[in-house]
């Protein structure tokens, strides 16, 4: 396959990405598509005079010389849509870039994708919910895609990298710059442990009517999205409705009916456009995924810092294996009703969980 013809497809201003694939259907390659004649152009659906016309006297190869120069310099992957690398779960929209530009160590066919979105004026608690989903996610060896945007997008990265868990940015430009330039150590750091992705060429700049088109990678390329953050109006929903259309699974989480960054979670859920999660087990459970990581590890990358003296001698305890109340009375020597307490407080926190017969053992 020539690459230089399967790059210069996309330069052809009159040929979108459903049409480029019925001409890719009809001739088998891109470079038999630059290949055909007027007649045979005109033939396929879609095709007229016009784009015919611009298929045969077009610049696009030339553009595409300088876009291969870019590639190689920096090491950039190409995938087109018919390569075994292009993400499957995005091939199937109907809507996919027929081309992808790529630069990271991620496998974007990862057996497990999600992809959280949110507001770009992220609050406290917005910012708690990432914590605490990648957190808690770390032990189910997942990829999380995000937009690097401001607020809840750059949030879930910068979680994701902490937890060791690999983050993929969507991007709404060319991958010669990083907008917003503040994110540039983050997108640094997710080129080694994750990546960086988008359909746009070397030098397009972020225009408005970009971001649209973004929105569609993010939720095609998932199993589920999740909305973290999200006013009544902005990308996050956007995002929440392609997800919708693309048959894939959308959660929220809920927030307080006077918070304007939850009226777009809230919405979603009243309407029946997204499930209800409070917490990452809500997810994992709905998807029907189990922890593929060792249960020490999972320990070791769940554990906070921030454990009173008695919280932490609890879960100290239960490094090992569930234990009864009376019995973690005993051996913490934490008085029952404090216990109750602290108890209540650990799995509120997602750090453990009640099993019947007042039983309780680490996530």
């Amino acid at each position: 396959m020539s690459l230089l013809h399967q790059i210069g497809l996309t330069f052809i201003g009159s040929v979108g990405h459903v049409t480029a694939r019925h001409l890719l259907e009809h001739f088998g390659s891109a470079e038999a598509v630059f290949k055909a004649n007027l007649k045979q152009l005109r033939e396929i659906p879609g095709v007229g005079p016009i784009i015919a016309g611009q298929i045969k006297n077009t610049d696009a190869l030339v553009q595409a010389a300088k876009q291969l120069h870019f590639i190689e310099k920096h090491q950039v992957q190409v995938l087109f849509y018919t390569d075994s690398s292009y993400p499957y779960r995005l091939r199937n929209c109907a809507d996919a870039p027929v081309l992808l530009y790529y630069k990271g160590t991620a496998d974007l066919n990862h057996p497990r994708v999600i992809s959280v979105v949110g507001s770009r004026k992220a609050t406290a608690y917005g910012r708690m919910l990432c914590a605490e989903l990648a957190e808690n996610l770390a032990a189910y060896d997942v990829l999380i895609v995000s937009g690097l945007a401001y607020g809840i997008d750059v949030a879930a990265h910068k979680e994701s990298l902490l937890q060791q868990i690999p983050t993929v940015g969507v991007l709404a430009h060319g991958l010669d710059r990083i907008y917003p330039a503040v994110h540039q150590p983050v997108a640094h750091k997710m080129v080694l442990h994750g990546g960086l992705l988008t359909e746009f060429p070397l030098n397009t700049i972020p225009d408005k009517e970009n971001f649209p088109k973004r929105n569609r990678i993010i939720a095609g390329i998932a199993d589920a999205t999740i909305v973290v953050e999200a006013t009544e109006k902005g990308g996050a929903l956007i995002t929440a409705e392609l997800a919708n259309s693309y048959n894939r699974d959308v959660y929220a989480f809920p927030g307080r009916t006077t918070d304007a960054c939850s009226q777009g979670c809230n919405f979603l859920i009243k309407t029946n456009r997204a499930g209800l999660i409070n917490h990452a087990r809500d997810l994992v459970y709905q998807l029907g995924w189990e922890p593929v990581k060792p249960r020490q590890q999972l320990q070791q990358l769940q554990l906070p810092v921030n454990l009173s003296t008695d919280e932490g001698k609890i879960v100290e305890i239960l490094k090992d294996s569930a234990m009864a109340i009376d019995k973690l009375a005993i051996q913490s020597g934490i008085q029952q009703s404090k216990l109750t307490m602290h108890l209540l407080n650990l799995e509120m926190r997602g750090i453990l969980t009640s099993l019947p017969g007042k039983t309780y053992q680490l996530i």
